[in-house]
């Protein structure tokens, strides 16, 4: 006969996820302190495994507001609840989860005078609550963050971050001040802390001393701010190398990544979560970038190979490479030629040509194309920019094989269906659109 704990014990593992954080949290308030941190550790294995729709259904504005109800009833002291809320802050950040209900919550604004209440008592400050309070604040937001607490926040972030211990616990401190500050770098001006975050790349481009996930993150804080002040490239592209250092950090994670386990654990390895990010943050890049050098068409062309290295074995990461290639399109700064020399025209041709698509490739496809084929049919004015341009329409239509114009005319019929689950963009209706002429 099993014992009564045994019994418990086998209706937790029957619960969902989602259950049985909920227990585990619902018993939070009755138990020693103790208690409440083995029953945490639990709950952040749980959000381990969490999906983004799993980890939406639990933390809630009302959970959120119970937590801080908890906390001034002083149930769960605040350095528990910090714990388990950076956790969840980490998991979000790194899983690119767009999770609002925490800028709605009572206690995003209390953890707010909280940050603000700590920072002022001078000699008397707590550091680590303080550095705990900043990084959940960081992490858990998606709303503006600015003013006084954002004067505090990032100070006290990169002062963790600037660290050069190497030891395994003071990694795992940059990395998590690092990954909340690349979580905030869109309210930053660009004139704050650059000299600091230059120094954290530049020393870990010598030593090698950040996690990857910390070097990715010290990247997204400046790329973030890059969206508003462009005068930033120069120090992205010339100075840091940016498209150099991500093109060897996708090849050794290309490496690294086990591309099965996923689909053998149901759950997602911290390297291909990292991966995702950078090829989010590759993406912003190729969306805004002016400066384009060998080292950015080096990039592109990664991006083009990683779509028919994944074409079979990891179809996700193919059509993350097919939407960002397709930002790069619109870009004008991105010349057609490299798009051309990269293999990118030949990559989307041959996607377009299989018998089953999914309607986000099929759109992303034809919106590569619609973008090129405008840009081409743009004439110049200077006579040697429009014999170029002749030119390279003259190498599209070498590079396009045979029966292209048919692929294009068959998916006319289903060009108002696509626009309409993809509202955000618009189709042209015409099919010449995406069609050359000399």
């Amino acid at each position: 006969m099993s014992l009564p704990n045994d019994a418990s014990e086998d209706r937790m593992q029957m619960m969902t996820k989602t259950e049985r954080f909920s227990k585990l949290f619902d018993e939070l308030e009755r138990c020693r302190e103790d208690e409440q941190m083995q029953k945490m550790e639990e709950m952040n294995g749980l959000i381990d495994e969490m999906n983004e729709e799993e980890l939406k259904s639990i933390f809630t504005i009302e959970l959120f507001d119970k937590i801080h109800q908890i906390i001034e009833e002083k149930t769960l002291p605040l350095e528990n609840a910090l714990v388990l809320l950076k956790h969840v802050g980490y998991y979000r950040e790194l899983k690119i989860i767009y999770l609002e209900s925490f800028d709605y919550s009572l206690l995003r604004e209390r953890m707010k005078e909280m940050i603000i209440d700590e920072n002022e008592k001078k000699e008397e400050i707590n550091e680590k609550i303080l550095t705990d309070l900043c990084e959940c604040y960081a992490l858990l937001g998606e709303d503006d963050i600015f003013g006084e607490v954002l004067s505090i926040i990032v100070p006290c972030l990169l002062k963790v971050a600037l660290k050069k211990d190497e030891t395994e616990e003071a990694q795992k401190e940059v990395e998590m001040a690092l990954l909340a500050l690349g979580n905030i770098g869109y309210w930053v001006e660009k004139e704050s802390y650059g000299n600091e975050i230059k120094e954290i790349i530049k020393y870990h481009q010598e030593h090698q001393n950040l996690t990857r996930l910390a070097y990715q993150s010290a990247w997204e804080f400046l790329i973030k701010r890059f969206h508003n002040y462009e005068s930033l490239e120069e120090v992205f592209v010339n100075d840091l190398h940016f498209a150099r250092e991500a093109r060897r950090e996708i090849e050794e994670l290309k490496r690294d990544v086990d591309w099965k386990r996923k689909e053998e654990t149901g759950k997602e390895a911290k390297e291909l979560l990292i991966f995702r990010k950078w090829i989010y943050n590759i993406d912003n890049y190729f969306t805004s970038c002016k400066l384009w050098n060998e080292e950015v068409e080096k990039l592109l062309s990664s991006f083009v190979q990683m779509i028919r290295e994944f074409r079979d074995n990891s179809k996700k990461v193919s059509n993350w490479c097919f939407f960002s290639i397709t930002n790069a399109a619109e870009n004008r700064n991105v010349k057609i030629d490299d798009l051309l020399k990269s293999g990118a025209v030949d990559a989307f041709s041959e996607e377009m040509k299989q018998s089953t698509l999914e309607d986000k490739i099929v759109y992303d496809c034809l919106y590569f194309f619609l973008n090129v084929s405008r840009r081409l049919n743009e004439k110049k004015d200077d006579e040697k920019k429009e014999a170029k341009r002749k030119s390279i329409k003259r190498k599209m239509f070498e590079w396009i094989e045979e029966g292209y114009e048919d692929v294009m005319t068959s998916f006319h019929a289903i060009l108002p269906d696509l626009a309409e689950k993809s509202k955000f963009l618009q189709l042209s209706k015409y099919s010449s659109d995406y069609l050359w002429s000399l």
